[in-house]
């Protein structure tokens, strides 16, 4: 699909094809729904855009000229209820595949949707509703969700108008119930690209979520996301392991995907079962695949490669920095290297790897072009080479930087502090080596000091996960009144092992030999999970917290 895509950007290759530099030249009316999707619809209308399928046999493929039309049609229903540009509506959609005509048609009106997970409670709901006065939210009918969404509406005392996918429920409407009548065809509404087209929530691990916005022309910066990165091909299947209410749906499950001519595998299970995603990528002869670490850890340490799942050509990771063993691991079963990247919800992929060759084992990769990255120090001085710093990302363009989201939503406090120095700043730290590939240490406030001595959470975990008796970790620094702080790693042990001294003993021992003696665990203590967001990053203030 280049011909639609590279009328927005024009990609510059180095001499040996890599991906040197991009330039974006979208007219101010830009707009996925009609611009990619509706155009891909004419020239491929047969081609798959999703391939779903759920843990009880059922299964769907919708084309491209079924999307189209049908999210044409949702358009025209929103737009007779009331739903108009620029308002707020909720998604709480799971993996479910009316998600993507409802995206689509909201993206087509300029109305704002905000993806939000069903992991949600009452209270994240009610919280998400009253801050931004919230127009609509379409959900599941599903009996826990339902009662959730009844609850918290009803305390919110505002009229907020309730849509529902796969049946009612009270005082909410079925769309797909309702739609027949209305027309395949709509005209098209005329949108500002600087506008608001997309939200999502902060996972929140330090304080209330903050809302992020994007623009209309964040689908653009996925184009490398999905080109460059995940290597996702044309009439081929990629399938990335999120639900849909995380971002993490937006870097794997729509834009850059569909740009390329891709398909996009919708997994849409109720519980993550290892074999079970083996199994679907063997069925459906999955091409490319991403997923966060902690799927990675659990393929290894509980899956059975018996599947065949030689169709896979291309596997890739982001979320959080992935162990070097697990890369080693995956890599001798299936032939595949685990193409790690560096982003977040803020931003598209600002580091990544692009493929093998001249890839280092464990880094996040080389920045991408689309953004001028370096590593900052507290006072905005550039570090050097070879030297802790903040990953940032230059501001200097009068034009918005591609994929950067453009505020958080009435929160001037954290726009200014995130924008200081004429950067913006991700709050994580990495080290860039003497070939400018970007190496993660952690979050700033995860950042452990014991006697002295700075130490990154991640590079003890990546120690530990070797051990066979860990599933999962995550180390966090105490208190301690003679070193200031002591290493304490929260463990998850994999079955067949149990939690005992003798075992605390044996991993300490691990880590020393492994490692540097500073930084072994002083205390480890064994848990049945670890706290997690709902987008799965380990809760580390709550580890610290954890008596």
């Amino acid at each position: 699909m280049e011909e639609i895509y590279k009328k927005y950007l024009t990609e510059n290759l180095n001499v040996k094809g890599k991906l040197k530099s991009v330039n974006f030249n979208y007219p101010n009316n830009f707009n996925f729904g009609y611009d990619i999707l509706d155009e891909i619809a004419k020239k491929n209308p047969s081609g798959l855009a999703v391939v779903w399928c759920d843990d009880f046999g059922n299964e769907k493929k919708i084309t491209f000229k079924e999307m189209s039309e049908i999210s044409n049609k949702v358009a025209n229903f929103f737009i007779s209820n009331g739903i108009k540009y620029g308002d707020f509506v909720l998604l709480i959609l799971k993996r479910n595949f009316e998600f993507w005509f409802i995206l689509n048609a909201l993206c087509k009106i300029g109305a704002i949707a905000i993806p939000a997970t069903h992991m949600l409670s009452s209270l994240d709901l009610k919280y998400r509703l009253s801050f931004t006065k919230i127009k609509a939210v379409v959900f599941t009918n599903d009996e826990k969700i339902n009662e959730k969404v009844l609850s918290s509406t009803k305390e919110i005392g505002e009229e907020i108008k309730l849509f529902s996918v796969r049946g009612a429920c009270k005082g909410s409407v079925d769309i797909f119930e309702n739609i027949e009548n209305f027309s395949s065809k709509l005209e098209r509404i005329k949108t500002n690209v600087k506008d608001p087209m997309l939200c999502y929530f902060t996972s929140g691990t330090t304080g209330q979520p903050k809302l992020v916005m994007h623009s209309f022309s964040y689908p653009l910066a996925h184009i490398i996301t999905a080109k460059y990165w995940q290597k996702a091909v044309e009439n081929k299947i990629h399938l990335t392991m999120s639900d849909t209410g995380w971002a993490k749906a937006s870097w794997g499950k729509i834009y850059g995907q569909w740009a390329v001519g891709a398909a996009i595998m919708a997994y849409d299970y109720e519980k993550f079962r290892p074999n079970s995603v083996l199994k679907v990528i063997e069925k459906y002869e999955i091409t490319t695949f991403c997923a966060p670490p902690t799927v990675y850890r659990f393929l290894i340490k509980e899956g059975n490669f018996n599947f065949n799942i030689s169709s896979l050509k291309h596997v890739s990771t982001a979320g959080e920095p992935l162990n070097p063993e697990i890369i080693k691991q995956f890599k001798k079963i299936t032939g595949l290297e685990i193409m790690a990247a560096f982003g977040q919800t803020e931003t598209a992929a600002v580091t990544f790897n692009e493929d093998e060759t001249g890839k280092k084992i464990g880094s996040i990769g080389k920045a991408s072009p689309i953004y001028n990255v370096v590593l900052l120090d507290e006072e905005g001085k550039e570090v050097g080479k070879n030297k802790e710093g903040e990953i940032c990302i230059c501001l200097g363009e009068k034009k918005p930087q591609a994929g950067l989201f453009i505020k958080y939503f009435n929160d001037e406090q954290a726009n200014e502090f995130s924008r200081r120095f004429d950067v913006y700043h991700t709050g994580d730290i990495a080290i860039m080596d003497d070939d400018e590939y970007f190496w993660y240490v952690g979050r700033k406030d995860d950042i452990i000091k014991s006697s002295g001595y700075r130490i990154g959470p991640f590079e003890v975990e990546s120690v530990l996960i070797e051990h066979p008796a860990v599933l999962e970790c995550g180390v966090v620094g105490v208190f301690d009144e003679f070193r200031g702080q002591v290493l304490k790693a929260n463990v998850v042990l994999t079955s067949g092992f149990k939690p005992s001294q003798e075992l605390s003993k044996e991993l300490q021992e691990y880590v020393k030999k492994r490692t540097a003696p500073y930084k072994y665990p002083r205390i480890i203590e064994f848990m049945p999970t670890l706290p997690k967001t709902i987008s799965g990053k380990i809760k580390r203030k709550v580890l610290r917290n954890y008596k």
